[in-house]
């Protein structure tokens, strides 16, 4: 796997020491979160990975482990990445459904282009924003449904929880009026787990549902995703 999951760091000498991380001095002006955040950044060997292999954000690594774990992206699939801003999942996803496939991403922002790959500035959760996608899919429909998608956190965890699950239920609306039979839908919630209702829907409606959490998840997040496989519409 790309990445940085197979490559420890090694000292100068090759002996194996732990290399030395990069300490950020809190500027005037610059809340002491924000110089936290920052010195993260800098340390955090997948946003390091990232740069280098040229991938526009740190997500990558976790689309690149769920779909290496199982078998999640295939040649020839027809992908819809929702709220895909900067464009990292649909990066991952164009170069594995290569030129027989097809990638739609959609995001309120404008998303820089990103080559063989449609993007779209829209709001899916609007009837506007499904027509036109369906203008772009013509007469094929989605092999999978792909959301990173998270509320801005206000920090109240039941509040955080609720607001990324009506998301998720967003999605999954969304990803039922497009998926082909035996569709996928992959869409992030957080620990604690998919809430009962939907998580029945899900159950209903795919043959397998489970949670994943990639191993570039930051340990200290509660960001968990489900995993869907198996769709039972779609006809």
């Amino acid at each position: 796997m790309s990445g940085p999951q197979k490559r420890k760091s090694r000292g100068a000498s090759g002996s194996g020491a732990r290399a030395l991380g990069v300490r950020v001095k809190t500027a005037k002006g610059r809340k002491v979160s924000s110089t936290r955040w920052l010195e993260r950044q800098l340390n955090d060997p997948y946003v390091q990975a990232a740069k280098r292999e040229g991938y526009r954000s740190r997500a990558a690594y976790k689309l690149l482990a769920i779909d290496e774990k199982h078998d999640l992206l295939k040649r020839g699939d027809v992908v819809v990445d929702l709220g895909a801003a900067p464009g990292g999942w649909s990066q991952v996803a164009v170069r594995k459904v290569a030129d027989e496939g097809m990638v739609v991403a959609l995001d309120l922002q404008e998303i820089e282009p990103i080559p063989g790959v449609t993007t779209l500035q829209a709001d899916f959760m609007e009837d506007e924003g499904l027509a036109r996608l369906r203008v772009e899919l013509g007469d094929r429909k989605a092999d999978i449904v792909l959301s990173d998608m998270a509320a801005p956190a206000t920090g109240h965890k039941q509040t955080d929880h609720l607001r990324i699950m009506a998301l998720c239920e967003a999605a999954l609306d969304f990803a039922e009026e497009i998926l082909a039979p035996e569709g996928r839908f992959l869409a992030k919630v957080l620990q604690g787990g998919t809430e009962r209702d939907l998580l029945d829907r899900l159950r209903r409606n795919f043959r397998s549902v489970r949670h994943v959490k990639p191993e570039a998840s930051r340990s200290d997040s509660a960001e968990l995703y489900v995993l869907a496989t198996g769709y039972r519409g779609g006809s």
